[in-house]
């Protein structure tokens, strides 16, 4: 204990060793060496580096924070029975004096006592023991199988199996006296013993299935004792492992929400302890419970927990005289207005009827046959306002219509034929107007004459070539510099229309435009106003859309 608490440093020595210290993290100084030679880490902190006060370490070491290094133990066992070498001839000093083998003495001899021992006879001696000194480990000390012969178990096997062959056989004896064969063995006797062989052996074996339920099993009754819960089950808890699933409940096993809500409930094996609640004949038992409250209000004594039975009588009564004053009232109105034969139509329209051959289960699933393919969620083949072809069959100039009547507006009745050779003659005597036009157009550029500077120019070009380009050089930038003046004055004009607009804070949503809005002639956007747009328009998206800057107010 006194060599390794350390003497009380003095302040030079301390100050000497703080200096060192700093001076080997800057890399200025060797690194300290351990025991074995090996650089220390400057950087490792003081509590990592120093030892403890019961470990008597005179040199800076990490000895202590590194594993112990564990010996290799002996995992085998004793050599049974295993000698040296043949056995000696003649008794030896200091050998046993029972029989004569030199590896243990007399007090401990394993062999039979003898008369005379093989000290004064010196018959029989035996040979000399292997003595084995193995160093166990902590577990194989402890363990009651080690060394052990797994071949020596087969004598028990054998017992069993010679058991098992004799019962089979009595029983066999039994069976044929039963049947009135004689000791003979014939044909008949062969089939019905492989027959007796075959039960057994399936009356033996259990698969998974069979024997998960069965908790104890009599092979002489061969009754089973099967267990309350099957263990391939899967727990509540497990079909959803996610945090903020439908909440479980230890205590009573419930989870009375969906643990799978999004999923499709035909596949699913467990949706969930409320929908057991709703399922099965609990609507008619809530029925049945409502009918008596309204019962007792109304001064009748009709209770459910004292009386189901009655209570159940009475409600099936309620509920015939119900379905008789339903159709007396029908059959009236029938009588006085008519209209019987509509009625059956629409029943027969009801229920469709196919070829197609199609089988579910219990659950809902589709077990035989083919699922109808739903093309779309919108509703198809729907005829509006008399039409006889949907809307969005007919195409013209960027509006759908109806190919029926060529109409271009969705509410609008149809028109048959006739509304289509109107149609025919709006469109050709539109295409007449656009043509008129642009002859007009064509004789109006050729009418116009080229001015005097011009066919001066166009002489001047011919004359000489180089001048010309030189000109025409000028004239082009001239007429750039025009372009882009006009561009940006259109730019400008854009933008406050655009500023304007947002001003106004007008969001058209695509949703609410009107059909047709978009069909007119006039509605055209320019560069200007595009790009006015897209330098203007929010981007909710943008983290720096909100952000103002104070310093430029």
């Amino acid at each position: 204990m006194a060599s390794s608490i350390s003497h009380r440093k003095t302040r030079d020595e301390y100050k000497k060793e703080k200096e060192l210290d700093e001076a080997r993290k800057a890399g200025n100084a060797p690194a300290e060496l351990d025991e074995e030679g090996k650089e220390i880490n400057p950087h490792i902190p003081e509590y990592i580096l120093k030892a403890p006060w019961y470990l008597d370490t005179s040199k800076p070491t990490l000895k202590h924070q590194r594993g112990a290094i564990k010996k290799e133990m002996d995992k085998g066992w004793y050599l049974r029975g295993a000698t040296t070498g043949e056995a000696a001839t003649k008794y030896r000093k200091g050998a046993c004096e029972n029989c004569g083998a030199m590896t243990h003495k007399t007090k401990d001899c394993c062999e039979r006592p003898r008369k005379l021992g093989a000290r004064y006879t010196n018959d029989d001696i035996k040979p000399d023991e292997v003595i084995q000194k193995l160093e166990l480990d902590y577990d194989s000390k402890r363990d009651p199988y080690n060394g052990y012969d797994p071949s020596s178990y087969k004598e028990v096997m054998d017992i069993y199996e010679k058991a098992d062959t004799e019962r089979k056989k009595k029983k066999l004896q039994e069976l044929i006296k039963q049947h009135g064969g004689n000791n003979k063995k014939t044909e008949d006797d062969e089939k019905l013993s492989k027959e007796l062989m075959d039960n057994e052996e399936k009356e033996g074996s259990y698969d998974s299935e069979t024997i998960a339920p069965i908790q104890k099993l009599d092979q002489k009754s061969r009754t089973t004792i099967r267990n309350l819960r099957i263990r391939e089950d899967t727990a509540k808890y497990l079909y959803n492992l996610d945090v903020n699933s439908a909440f479980y409940e230890p205590k009573s096993r419930s989870m009375r929400e969906n643990p799978l809500p999004n999923a499709n409930p035909n596949d699913i094996k467990f949706a969930g302890d409320n929908f057991a609640r709703t399922s099965g004949e609990t609507k008619e038992f809530r029925d049945l419970q409502r009918f008596a409250w309204e019962a007792q209000e109304k001064g009748q004594d009709v209770d459910i927990s004292s009386a189901p039975s009655q209570a159940a009588l009475l409600h099936a009564d309620f509920l015939r005289k119900k379905e008789q004053l339903k159709q007396q009232t029908r059959n009236q109105l029938l009588s006085k207005y008519g209209g019987e034969e509509h009625l059956l139509k629409e029943e027969i329209d009801k229920v469709p009827q196919s070829e197609i051959y199609t089988e579910y289960s219990s659950s809902g699933k589709l077990i035989k046959g083919e699922e109808k393919v739903v093309k779309s969620k919108y509703e198809e083949d729907v005829y509006l306002n008399n039409h006889k072809s949907i809307w969005g069959s007919y195409w013209e100039n960027g509006q759908w219509g109806f190919s029926c009547c060529r109409q271009l507006i969705k509410n609008a009745y149809c028109t048959g034929e006739k509304g289509k050779l109107l149609r025919e003659k709006q469109l050709q005597q539109q295409k007449e107007k656009q043509e008129n036009q642009q002859d007009e157009t064509t004789t109006t550029t050729t009418t116009n004459t080229t001015s005097l500077l011009e066919q001066h120019l166009n002489k001047s070009n011919e004359e000489d070539g180089g001048d010309n380009d030189k000109y025409n050089k000028k004239d082009e930038k001239r007429k750039e510099k025009k372009e882009r003046k006009e561009k940006e004055e259109k730019f400008k004009k854009a933008l406050k229309e655009q500023d304007e607009l947002n001003k106004k804070s007008v969001e058209k949503d695509e949703r609410k435009i009107k059909y047709n809005s978009l069909s007119t002639d006039d509605y055209n956007v320019s560069e200007e106003q595009m790009e006015a747009y897209n330098l203007k328009r929010k981007r909710s998206d943008d983290p720096m859309a909100n952000f103002k800057d104070d310093s430029d107010d």
